[in-house]
């Protein structure tokens, strides 16, 4: 049994990308995209043609509305491959303003149920800035499941939990990045490898944590640099992986023990935390990295998103 199949008993394979055409040979159970991967498809030749009927078809409509027909366009053609959920993203340019937020989920929602699209199969991608947060509270409570992203401390996951969201995308290869330049030519990489890497730290904490105290909020590891990080977290709830990252788990027969655990989780000796606004705030800003990093994803993903438009405006 190669990795990636005894992956699979353990925890759901998810695609990261949105090159559905690579998706197929691996057999995820779901998918999920960001401004940045879309963009990147659009810009391959297999799929203009979806960028350009688009543009053309919908022209004269608001930007913002031709943009979130694109990413339902590439939702539904992933959805046609996998049996599960496709995560889609609101505009990051929004990642501060809840209200704004809430209406821009609740027409990509439209647009995929008008493509025949059952709401359970869509997770709306929201930043995990408190207003992102609450956001997806209220989405939550109007049916609409949400994957909160761009997550990267445990005072995130906590909120995260408390405003009962469907799924969380703690972000593992942005933090071992981080802390790897940080520590420059004194990083040893042996000593900072599978359960110790900085990333795989983090999402454990958070997975025993939600285990420990039964929140039902689903943990999906994301944002992975090496197989290693992968497999130190088998066991996870779900874990999204790249297309070149999942051919290697393919590729090789090594033996994958669980190494996230659901019962073990429970016999920790935990105590409960809970957030406020101004609670979360503070320890988000005494987490040097998790800021940085925070504000480091909304700002590419706006960028992304901006050249996206660029690509709508002059197809």
């Amino acid at each position: 049994m190669n990795q990636l199949d005894a992956l699979k008993q353990f925890t759901t394979v998810v695609a990261d990308t949105g090159d559905f055409k690579q998706i197929e040979a691996y057999q995820p159970t779901d998918a999920t995209t960001n401004p940045s991967l879309i963009l990147k498809a659009v810009q391959k030749a297999e799929y203009r043609s979806l960028l350009t009927d688009t543009a053309t078809r919908f022209q004269g409509r608001a930007l913002d509305e031709i943009t979130d027909r694109l990413l339902v366009r590439f939702g539904c053609e992933i959805l046609s491959i996998v049996p599960g959920r496709v995560s889609t993203e609101v505009d990051a340019r929004l990642s501060f303003d809840s209200s704004a937020t809430i209406t821009r989920a609740e027409r990509i929602i439209e647009l995929y149920q008008a493509e025949g699209i059952h709401i359970d199969r869509v997770l709306i991608k929201v930043a995990s800035t408190w207003e992102g947060i609450q956001a997806a509270a209220e989405l939550q409570r109007r049916g609409i499941h949400t994957n909160l992203t761009l997550l990267f401390s445990f005072c995130q996951a906590v909120a995260c939990g408390q405003a009962k969201v469907q799924l969380i995308s703690p972000f593992v290869g942005r933090i071992y990045d981080w802390y790897k330049k940080s520590a420059g030519a004194g990083w040893v990489e042996a000593d900072n490898a599978l359960a110790n890497d900085p990333g795989v730290k983090s999402v454990t904490q958070i997975y025993n944590y939600y285990k420990k105290f039964g929140i039902a909020t689903e943990v999906m590891g994301a944002s992975f640099r090496n197989v290693g990080q992968i497999t130190a977290l088998a066991g996870c709830d779900l874990l999204t992986i790249s297309p070149d990252l999942l051919a290697a788990l393919a590729g090789t027969n090594a033996p994958l023990t669980r190494a996230l655990d659901a019962q073990a989780a429970q016999a920790l000796d935990l105590a409960p935390v809970n957030y406020d606004e101004a609670s979360f705030r503070f320890a988000l800003n005494q987490d040097a990295m998790a800021t940085e990093k925070l504000a480091e994803g909304i700002r590419a993903f706006c960028a992304d998103a901006a050249k996206l438009d660029q690509l709508l405006l002059g197809h």
